[in-house]
Protein backbone atom coordinates (compact mmCIF):
# COMPACT_ATOMS: atom_id res chain seq x y z
CA UNK A 1 0.00 0.00 0.00
CA UNK A 2 1.00 3.95 -1.08
CA UNK A 3 1.22 6.59 1.58
CA UNK A 4 1.43 9.85 0.09
CA UNK A 5 3.60 10.98 3.54
CA UNK A 6 5.34 13.77 3.89
CA UNK A 7 9.31 13.95 4.06
CA UNK A 8 9.50 14.31 7.86
CA UNK A 9 7.18 11.07 8.17
CA UNK A 10 9.51 8.97 5.92
CA UNK A 11 12.44 10.15 7.77
CA UNK A 12 11.14 9.86 11.18
CA UNK A 13 8.32 7.25 10.83
CA UNK A 14 8.91 3.31 11.13
CA UNK A 15 6.22 0.65 11.81
CA UNK A 16 6.68 -0.63 15.12
CA UNK A 17 9.40 -3.47 15.91
CA UNK A 18 7.86 -4.45 18.89
CA UNK A 19 6.16 -7.70 18.79
CA UNK A 20 2.90 -5.92 18.82
CA UNK A 21 3.54 -5.67 14.97
CA UNK A 22 0.77 -7.35 13.27
CA UNK A 23 1.02 -10.42 10.05
CA UNK A 24 -0.52 -9.52 7.08
CA UNK A 25 -3.01 -12.72 7.82
CA UNK A 26 -3.93 -10.85 11.08
CA UNK A 27 -4.62 -7.67 9.64
CA UNK A 28 -6.81 -9.22 6.52
CA UNK A 29 -8.57 -11.00 9.12
CA UNK A 30 -9.10 -7.94 11.51
CA UNK A 31 -10.44 -5.87 7.90
CA UNK A 32 -12.16 -8.21 7.53
CA UNK A 33 -13.92 -8.05 10.96
CA UNK A 34 -14.21 -4.37 11.20
CA UNK A 35 -15.74 -4.59 7.24
CA UNK A 36 -18.59 -6.35 8.67
CA UNK A 37 -18.96 -4.44 11.76
CA UNK A 38 -19.72 -1.35 9.48
CA UNK A 39 -22.29 -3.35 7.33
CA UNK A 40 -24.41 -3.86 10.63
CA UNK A 41 -24.12 -0.33 11.86
CA UNK A 42 -27.16 0.63 10.74
CA UNK A 43 -28.90 -2.56 11.55
CA UNK A 44 -31.82 -2.77 14.72
CA UNK A 45 -30.13 -2.26 17.53
CA UNK A 46 -28.53 -5.84 18.86
CA UNK A 47 -28.61 -7.63 21.72
CA UNK A 48 -25.63 -8.33 24.05
CA UNK A 49 -24.29 -11.42 26.33
CA UNK A 50 -23.80 -8.59 29.14
CA UNK A 51 -27.02 -6.54 30.32
CA UNK A 52 -27.07 -4.08 32.65
CA UNK A 53 -29.98 -1.83 34.24
CA UNK A 54 -29.46 1.38 36.54
CA UNK A 55 -31.50 -0.54 39.51
CA UNK A 56 -28.44 -3.04 39.64
CA UNK A 57 -25.74 -0.73 40.91
CA UNK A 58 -28.25 2.05 42.12
CA UNK A 59 -26.51 2.72 45.14
CA UNK A 60 -22.84 3.23 43.61
CA UNK A 61 -24.23 5.58 40.89
CA UNK A 62 -26.53 7.75 43.40
CA UNK A 63 -23.58 8.06 44.86
CA UNK A 64 -21.40 9.48 42.28
CA UNK A 65 -24.56 11.99 42.10
CA UNK A 66 -24.31 13.32 45.49
CA UNK A 67 -20.31 13.12 45.16
CA UNK A 68 -20.80 15.49 41.75
CA UNK A 69 -23.27 17.95 43.53
CA UNK A 70 -21.47 18.82 46.83
CA UNK A 71 -18.45 19.63 44.56
CA UNK A 72 -20.74 21.82 42.64
CA UNK A 73 -22.24 23.41 45.64
CA UNK A 74 -18.60 23.63 47.73
CA UNK A 75 -16.96 25.25 44.50
CA UNK A 76 -15.61 28.64 45.92
CA UNK A 77 -17.40 31.94 44.43
CA UNK A 78 -15.72 34.57 43.29
CA UNK A 79 -17.29 38.41 43.84
CA UNK A 80 -18.33 39.91 40.74
CA UNK A 81 -19.69 43.85 40.63
CA UNK A 82 -20.95 43.22 37.84
CA UNK A 83 -23.01 40.11 38.54
CA UNK A 84 -23.65 40.59 41.90
CA UNK A 85 -25.88 38.50 44.05
CA UNK A 86 -26.10 36.75 40.75
CA UNK A 87 -22.52 35.26 40.91
CA UNK A 88 -23.26 31.79 42.55
CA UNK A 89 -25.71 31.21 39.80
CA UNK A 90 -23.06 31.89 37.30
CA UNK A 91 -20.23 29.69 39.29
CA UNK A 92 -22.85 26.80 39.49
CA UNK A 93 -23.43 26.70 36.19
CA UNK A 94 -19.60 26.86 35.42
CA UNK A 95 -19.32 23.87 37.74
CA UNK A 96 -22.38 21.69 36.37
CA UNK A 97 -21.22 21.49 32.53
CA UNK A 98 -17.61 20.03 33.79
CA UNK A 99 -18.52 18.21 36.94
CA UNK A 100 -21.26 16.34 34.29
CA UNK A 101 -18.71 15.26 31.83
CA UNK A 102 -16.87 13.52 35.01
CA UNK A 103 -20.02 12.24 36.40
CA UNK A 104 -20.61 10.36 32.67
CA UNK A 105 -16.46 9.33 32.59
CA UNK A 106 -17.16 8.02 35.92
CA UNK A 107 -20.30 5.78 34.82
CA UNK A 108 -19.13 4.29 31.96
CA UNK A 109 -16.28 3.24 34.22
CA UNK A 110 -18.19 1.20 36.55
CA UNK A 111 -20.84 0.40 33.58
CA UNK A 112 -17.77 -1.29 31.68
CA UNK A 113 -16.84 -3.15 35.05
CA UNK A 114 -19.78 -6.32 34.25
CA UNK A 115 -18.07 -6.98 31.57
CA UNK A 116 -15.31 -9.33 31.77
CA UNK A 117 -13.00 -8.31 29.02
CA UNK A 118 -13.45 -4.89 29.28
CA UNK A 119 -10.88 -2.73 30.76
CA UNK A 120 -11.42 0.69 31.19
CA UNK A 121 -7.85 3.33 31.50
CA UNK A 122 -8.53 7.05 32.66
CA UNK A 123 -5.79 7.35 35.21
CA UNK A 124 -3.60 9.78 33.76
CA UNK A 125 -3.43 9.10 29.93
CA UNK A 126 -0.90 10.95 28.18
CA UNK A 127 -1.29 9.81 24.39
CA UNK A 128 2.04 11.53 22.39
CA UNK A 129 1.01 13.70 19.28
CA UNK A 130 3.61 12.14 17.44
CA UNK A 131 4.66 14.22 14.19
CA UNK A 132 4.64 11.52 11.99
CA UNK A 133 1.32 10.63 13.14
CA UNK A 134 -0.30 13.93 12.86
CA UNK A 135 1.05 14.23 9.27
CA UNK A 136 -0.39 11.20 7.74
CA UNK A 137 -3.69 11.91 9.29
CA UNK A 138 -3.32 15.49 7.61
CA UNK A 139 -1.99 14.68 4.34
CA UNK A 140 -3.51 11.01 3.95
CA UNK A 141 -7.17 9.74 3.27
CA UNK A 142 -8.01 7.94 7.18
CA UNK A 143 -8.63 4.54 4.60
CA UNK A 144 -5.04 4.67 3.63
CA UNK A 145 -3.52 4.51 6.71
CA UNK A 146 -5.54 1.22 7.80
CA UNK A 147 -2.67 -1.05 8.37
CA UNK A 148 -0.33 1.83 9.94
CA UNK A 149 0.76 1.12 13.64
CA UNK A 150 3.81 4.19 14.32
CA UNK A 151 5.90 4.20 16.79
CA UNK A 152 4.96 5.70 20.32
CA UNK A 153 8.36 7.17 21.41
CA UNK A 154 8.99 8.35 17.94
CA UNK A 155 9.23 12.62 18.33
CA UNK A 156 6.03 14.42 19.15
CA UNK A 157 4.99 17.99 19.80
CA UNK A 158 2.74 17.92 22.58
CA UNK A 159 0.07 15.20 24.10
CA UNK A 160 -3.99 14.35 24.00
CA UNK A 161 -5.64 13.07 27.19
CA UNK A 162 -8.75 10.98 26.35
CA UNK A 163 -11.23 10.83 28.53
CA UNK A 164 -11.66 7.08 28.24
CA UNK A 165 -9.47 4.14 26.66
CA UNK A 166 -11.82 1.29 26.46
CA UNK A 167 -9.54 -2.03 25.35
CA UNK A 168 -11.98 -5.55 24.23
CA UNK A 169 -8.90 -7.67 25.41
CA UNK A 170 -10.98 -10.77 23.56
CA UNK A 171 -11.69 -8.79 20.42
CA UNK A 172 -7.97 -7.07 20.60
CA UNK A 173 -10.08 -3.96 20.10
CA UNK A 174 -9.63 -0.28 21.95
CA UNK A 175 -11.75 2.63 21.81
CA UNK A 176 -10.40 6.06 22.25
CA UNK A 177 -13.34 8.07 23.79
CA UNK A 178 -14.09 11.93 24.49
CA UNK A 179 -17.20 11.99 26.16
CA UNK A 180 -19.20 15.33 25.70
CA UNK A 181 -22.08 16.73 27.95
CA UNK A 182 -23.23 18.50 24.71
CA UNK A 183 -21.51 18.80 21.23
CA UNK A 184 -24.05 21.77 21.05
CA UNK A 185 -21.45 24.73 21.67
CA UNK A 186 -18.73 23.50 19.45
CA UNK A 187 -21.64 24.44 16.47
CA UNK A 188 -19.67 25.77 13.16
CA UNK A 189 -16.25 26.24 14.62
CA UNK A 190 -13.19 24.29 13.93
CA UNK A 191 -12.71 23.12 17.15
CA UNK A 192 -14.52 19.89 16.59
CA UNK A 193 -11.82 18.90 13.57
CA UNK A 194 -8.86 20.01 15.89
CA UNK A 195 -10.13 17.28 18.37
CA UNK A 196 -10.89 14.63 15.47
CA UNK A 197 -6.66 15.05 14.41
CA UNK A 198 -5.58 14.50 17.98
CA UNK A 199 -7.67 11.25 18.26
CA UNK A 200 -6.90 10.08 15.13
CA UNK A 201 -3.13 10.98 15.50
CA UNK A 202 -3.47 9.03 18.60
CA UNK A 203 -5.20 5.99 17.34
CA UNK A 204 -2.18 5.66 14.75
CA UNK A 205 0.32 4.77 18.14
CA UNK A 206 -2.17 3.59 20.69
CA UNK A 207 -0.96 -0.15 19.81
CA UNK A 208 2.42 0.39 20.50
CA UNK A 209 1.78 2.27 23.69
CA UNK A 210 -0.58 0.25 25.06
CA UNK A 211 1.93 -2.61 24.52
CA UNK A 212 4.92 -0.71 25.95
CA UNK A 213 3.00 1.07 28.78
CA UNK A 214 0.03 -1.37 29.82
CA UNK A 215 1.71 -5.08 30.40
CA UNK A 216 1.72 -5.67 27.24
CA UNK A 217 -1.78 -5.35 26.09
CA UNK A 218 -2.22 -6.14 22.73
CA UNK A 219 -4.79 -4.27 19.94
CA UNK A 220 -4.86 -4.65 16.26
CA UNK A 221 -8.33 -2.40 15.89
CA UNK A 222 -8.49 0.77 17.25
CA UNK A 223 -11.77 3.19 16.93
CA UNK A 224 -12.24 6.59 18.18
CA UNK A 225 -15.34 8.17 19.19
CA UNK A 226 -16.71 11.72 20.22
CA UNK A 227 -19.88 11.00 22.22
CA UNK A 228 -22.06 13.25 22.59
CA UNK A 229 -23.81 13.58 26.07
CA UNK A 230 -27.26 15.52 24.62
CA UNK A 231 -27.88 12.31 21.83
CA UNK A 232 -28.33 14.49 19.32
CA UNK A 233 -28.64 12.92 16.11
CA UNK A 234 -24.96 10.88 15.36
CA UNK A 235 -22.30 10.97 12.48
CA UNK A 236 -20.61 7.54 12.20
CA UNK A 237 -18.62 7.81 9.61
CA UNK A 238 -16.93 11.52 11.19
CA UNK A 239 -16.56 9.35 14.28
CA UNK A 240 -19.62 10.91 16.24
CA UNK A 241 -21.63 8.84 18.84
CA UNK A 242 -24.57 9.87 20.23
CA UNK A 243 -24.78 8.48 23.72
CA UNK A 244 -28.11 6.65 23.75
CA UNK A 245 -25.76 4.35 21.28
CA UNK A 246 -22.98 3.44 24.19
CA UNK A 247 -24.56 0.13 24.05
CA UNK A 248 -23.11 -0.55 21.02
CA UNK A 249 -19.16 0.75 22.12
CA UNK A 250 -19.45 -1.34 25.28
CA UNK A 251 -20.71 -4.35 24.06
CA UNK A 252 -23.16 -4.40 27.12
CA UNK A 253 -27.01 -3.93 26.80
CA UNK A 254 -28.85 -1.44 28.71
CA UNK A 255 -25.78 0.52 29.48
CA UNK A 256 -27.43 3.47 27.14
CA UNK A 257 -30.29 3.26 29.13
CA UNK A 258 -28.32 3.41 32.14
CA UNK A 259 -26.53 6.81 31.54
CA UNK A 260 -29.86 8.35 30.66
CA UNK A 261 -31.63 7.65 33.57
CA UNK A 262 -28.42 8.93 35.73
CA UNK A 263 -28.24 12.02 33.51
CA UNK A 264 -32.17 12.29 34.29
CA UNK A 265 -31.35 11.86 38.01
CA UNK A 266 -28.60 13.97 38.14
CA UNK A 267 -30.70 16.95 36.38
CA UNK A 268 -33.12 17.08 38.83
CA UNK A 269 -30.72 17.55 41.82
CA UNK A 270 -28.87 20.44 39.68
CA UNK A 271 -31.94 21.86 38.90
CA UNK A 272 -32.93 22.02 42.25
CA UNK A 273 -29.84 23.80 43.26
CA UNK A 274 -30.39 26.26 40.67
CA UNK A 275 -33.53 26.88 41.93
CA UNK A 276 -32.52 27.51 45.58
CA UNK A 277 -29.66 29.42 44.32
CA UNK A 278 -32.00 31.87 42.11
CA UNK A 279 -34.32 32.43 45.17
CA UNK A 280 -31.21 33.38 47.77
CA UNK A 281 -29.90 35.72 45.04
CA UNK A 282 -33.31 37.27 44.45
CA UNK A 283 -33.95 37.98 47.93
CA UNK A 284 -30.72 39.72 48.37
CA UNK A 285 -31.41 41.87 45.71
CA UNK A 286 -32.45 45.23 47.39
CA UNK A 287 -33.29 47.50 43.97
CA UNK A 288 -34.92 47.01 40.31
CA UNK A 289 -32.15 47.16 37.40
CA UNK A 290 -32.63 50.48 35.84
CA UNK A 291 -35.12 50.21 33.01
CA UNK A 292 -33.24 50.36 29.57
CA UNK A 293 -36.02 51.92 28.45
CA UNK A 294 -35.63 55.07 30.58
CA UNK A 295 -31.44 54.73 29.93
CA UNK A 296 -30.45 57.69 27.64
CA UNK A 297 -27.95 56.50 24.96
CA UNK A 298 -25.77 59.32 23.67
CA UNK A 299 -26.51 59.08 19.25
CA UNK A 300 -25.12 56.07 17.26
CA UNK A 301 -23.25 54.49 20.42
CA UNK A 302 -23.41 51.43 19.90
CA UNK A 303 -21.90 51.86 16.14
CA UNK A 304 -18.93 53.62 18.24
CA UNK A 305 -18.23 50.95 20.16
CA UNK A 306 -18.35 48.65 18.00
CA UNK A 307 -15.65 50.07 15.93
CA UNK A 308 -13.90 50.94 19.01
CA UNK A 309 -13.61 47.05 19.83
CA UNK A 310 -12.57 46.16 15.82
CA UNK A 311 -9.60 48.59 16.30
CA UNK A 312 -9.02 47.44 19.29
CA UNK A 313 -8.98 43.78 18.10
CA UNK A 314 -7.05 45.23 14.93
CA UNK A 315 -4.52 46.50 17.34
CA UNK A 316 -3.87 43.69 19.32
CA UNK A 317 -3.27 41.36 16.06
CA UNK A 318 -0.79 43.60 14.94
CA UNK A 319 0.87 44.17 18.17
CA UNK A 320 0.76 40.20 18.24
CA UNK A 321 2.10 39.47 14.51
CA UNK A 322 4.50 42.51 13.62
CA UNK A 323 3.58 45.30 11.33
CA UNK A 324 4.92 43.83 8.14
CA UNK A 325 3.48 40.50 7.73
CA UNK A 326 3.35 38.73 4.31
CA UNK A 327 1.27 35.57 3.33
CA UNK A 328 4.69 33.41 3.86
CA UNK A 329 5.08 34.39 7.34
CA UNK A 330 1.05 33.36 8.40
CA UNK A 331 1.40 30.13 10.02
CA UNK A 332 0.09 26.91 8.34
CA UNK A 333 -3.25 26.33 8.81
CA UNK A 334 -4.30 22.25 9.06
CA UNK A 335 -6.98 21.35 6.66
CA UNK A 336 -8.67 18.45 8.63
CA UNK A 337 -9.57 15.71 5.89
CA UNK A 338 -12.96 13.97 5.05
CA UNK A 339 -12.68 10.47 6.98
CA UNK A 340 -14.51 7.40 5.62
CA UNK A 341 -13.41 4.50 8.08
CA UNK A 342 -11.85 4.53 11.38
CA UNK A 343 -14.28 5.60 13.62
CA UNK A 344 -15.83 3.81 15.82
CA UNK A 345 -18.06 1.16 15.05
CA UNK A 346 -20.76 -1.05 16.30
CA UNK A 347 -19.67 -4.30 17.49
CA UNK A 348 -21.26 -7.94 16.10
CA UNK A 349 -22.96 -9.98 19.53
CA UNK A 350 -21.23 -12.71 19.79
Amino acid sequence: MTLLLSSALAASACLSTSPLAVTAASRDTTAAAASTVAQAGDAAPATYAYKICYYEIETELDALIDDAIAQIVEGDVIEDEILGHYVMIASLVRAISFREGKLLEQAVERVSKIHPDLVVLTKSIRLPLVKAATEAVVNNNWARLDRLMLDCEAPAKGTYTPDLIIVNTRRHMAFILDLKRSLASYGDTSRLEELKLKMMASALILPDWLYKNHKRLMVDTVGVAIVDGASRPSDHEHGVWALDELDDILGISGAAKTLGELRRRFGARVQAVLEQATRKALSQTTMQPTSAASVDFPAHAGAAAVVNEAEEADDAAGADAGDDVTPDEEPELVHPVRLKIGFARRLLPH
